[in-house]
């Protein structure tokens, strides 16, 4: 029985564990953005296409210094390919700064070119057009921009309670 002992603890820890990645997994995390799905995907890069295109790049490249004001007071629009900061953002973030725009999000009398869109598009198209934008990142970035919405789902989960 004593040599039994340590193979039923290590049983039990195997089993423990492997029952708290199972319910981890059951609690996932609810997608807001659905980069995998191609309807959503063609219906985001007309979007895009429509109402992005202009300022942020065909290639989601954005405008030039990006991170410089321009004459104007302005910063120019961001990349939203793998060299800018949108993937650094939870999902919801991102909705709402689409919908609401910059100068509501940030407040403070803070001006920006970009309007929201709220009224101008849907919530369908909003969520479709992040969904494009998502879907041209690598698979390292999407895992880390995944990891990024888990985050903020726990964080908001904690808040709640």
């Amino acid at each position: 029985m004593q040599r039994l002992a340590p193979w039923l603890a290590v049983a039990f820890i195997l089993a423990v564990g492997g029952a708290m990645v199972l319910f981890r997994q059951a609690v996932e995390v609810p997608s807001l953005l659905k980069p995998n799905d191609i309807e959503v995907r063609q219906l985001g890069q007309k979007v895009y296409a429509q109402h992005c295109l202009a300022c942020h790049g065909a290639n989601l490249e954005g405008q030039a210094n990006w991170r410089e004001r321009n004459a104007q007071g302005f910063l120019p629009a961001p990349p939203h390919d793998a060299s800018g900061h949108t993937w650094h953002h939870p999902s919801a973030f991102l909705i709402d700064w689409v919908k609401k725009g910059p100068a509501a999000m940030i407040g403070d009398g803070y001006q920006s070119t970009m309007p929201p869109y709220e009224g101008v598009l849907t919530d369908e198209e909003v969520v479709a057009v992040l969904s494009y934008i998502k879907s041209t990142w690598s698979a390292r970035i999407q895992r880390a921009h995944n990891q990024i919405d888990e985050r903020w789902y726990e964080s908001q989960q904690q808040n709640q309670n």
